[in-house]
């Protein structure tokens, strides 16, 4: 049993299900569903189309640099049938797809991680404008002492960056002089 992969979004198509196009060149499309086989012949870039697997690959939202992915690859060489070859094989396509699962969810908190670090950002510049709206005084004063700490350590580190910034442009400067 072969499991390919459709043309268009990238999908598992499974014995017996979707559509398969035979162009004049001899070269055989599969699509999962009609959706995929519409966007084809309307001749939509699957890169451009956002639920695609392409597209979410192409915008760093799926993990493509992943040696487990190198399992999946297609290889056309005829293999005779071994009953302990079989049985490793499931074996090591069971534990394949649990280091993927693991490894995809490892980079969906990567990225969630950006999230919630500018959704941070967001909340403390609404608290910035908005720190005088806040109607318990305690509550505001230690929002404003909060808010003045971060101020500093936003300062300190913006100048150490200026720092390495000023640094770099010398050394590349001074390399071009000795060039």
């Amino acid at each position: 049993m072969r499991i390919e992969k459709c043309s268009f979004c990238g999908c598992s198509v499974y014995p017996g299900h979707g559509q398969m196009f035979v162009r004049n060149d001899c070269k055989v499309f599969r699509f999962c569903r009609a959706k995929c086989k519409k966007n084809f012949g309307l001749k939509r870039n699957p890169m451009r189309v956002r639920w695609t697997k392409t597209f979410r690959r192409a915008a760093n939202k799926e993990l493509t640099l992943d040696p487990s992915l190198e399992f999946e690859k297609r290889r056309c060489v005829p293999v005779r049938y071994n009953r302990d070859l079989t049985q490793a094989t499931v074996l090591a396509m069971k534990r394949i797809t649990e280091i993927k699962t693991r490894r995809a969810h490892d980079f969906w908190q990567k990225r969630m991680q950006v999230k919630v670090t500018a959704d941070t950002k967001d909340q403390l510049l609404e608290l910035r404008r908005n720190v005088d709206m806040v109607e318990d005084p305690v509550l505001r004063e230690h929002a404003k002492q909060q808010l003045a700490q971060g101020e500093k350590a936003q300062a300190k580190e913006n100048a150490k960056q200026r720092a390495a910034a000023q640094a770099g442009q010398k050394n590349r400067m001074a390399a071009r002089a000795t060039e």
